[in-house]
């Protein structure tokens, strides 16, 4: 398991990625409002995108030639990026209480790490008393470490002595 500082890192993401997500979605698919006296901003929707057929439109190809769609895809000259057609109202609310959900379930999850991490109930000089307890117990572990290894240096040394001195039995 993560530690709480990369979980906290990890839904920070998380939340911004759904902030973006909402923005882009908001910005794409918005019903289009009708204002009085204006016309219409919302894209015209297209039967058929150029050189795609629907049923009972028939291609006629010459041999050897391109076919009528190809044809009229030609004429109409690149392919000019439409925008994309909105949601309804009911499917565009919805999304959005959809969306806005799942932002307010993770707050409350970056809620419950923030709250979770250490030193949040104490104050500072408590904090730093705190410090000073640790780095007094890491010196004299550390002395205990010093002397473990000087304890460990004179028994190899013992140890060499003793085989050196140890001669093979005939």
């Amino acid at each position: 398991m993560t530690d709480r500082l990369t979980q906290l890192q990890d839904a920070i993401d998380n939340m911004l990625t759904l902030q973006f997500t909402l923005q882009i979605y908001n910005q794409t698919k918005h019903p289009y409002a009708d204002i009085p006296g204006q016309l219409s901003q919302a894209p015209k929707e297209t039967k058929t995108e150029a050189g795609q057929l629907t049923n009972g439109d028939t291609t006629t190809q010459q041999p050897n030639g391109p076919s009528q769609a190809q044809q009229q895809a030609q004429q109409e000259g690149p392919e000019e990026e439409k925008p994309p057609v909105p949601d309804t109202p009911e499917n565009f609310e919805r999304a959005l209480r959809e969306l806005a959900q799942a932002m307010v379930l993770q707050e409350q999850q970056m809620e419950v790490l923030i709250n979770s991490l250490p030193g949040l109930e104490r104050n500072e000089a408590e904090q730093v008393q705190r410090m000073r307890a640790l780095e007094a117990e890491l010196r004299e572990v550390e002395a205990e470490r010093v002397k473990a290894e000087e304890e460990r240096v004179k028994m190899l040394d013992a140890l060499g002595g003793v085989m050196n001195g140890a001669r093979r039995v005939p």
